[in-house]
């Protein structure tokens, strides 16, 4: 069964910034999309690079091993949609930036 749990609160992430986080076990990477959170799996497909630590232009996150780029907002790989990784439902109960796994 699904459940929400907290992976950071919002002023943990600026406008235009990604992290690592555990989602009870899962490594995401949560980012921060003017002012809308998303999360993904914070692994690339291609090397295994930490998507978190990559740099985040709109919704677009580059792999900062070899600059694979990934839409936040759905997983998708940005120049193959063919390819992604997990998407995670955010939302956010007051401070609180909250995962489903």
């Amino acid at each position: 069964m699904a459940k929400f749990v907290k992976v950071a609160s919002t002023s943990d992430l600026r406008p235009g910034q990604c992290k690592v986080a555990d989602a009870d076990g899962n490594i995401i990477a949560l980012c921060n999309v003017d002012g809308a959170f998303y999360a993904i799996d914070n692994t690339c497909v291609h090397q295994g690079g930490p998507l978190g630590e990559g740099a985040l232009d709109g919704s677009t996150l580059l792999c900062p091993w070899h600059a694979w780029a990934y839409d936040v907002t759905t997983g998708r790989n940005v120049d193959n949609p063919s390819l992604g990784v997990r998407s995670y439902p955010v939302k956010v109960e007051g401070e609180d930036v909250l995962v489903e796994i």
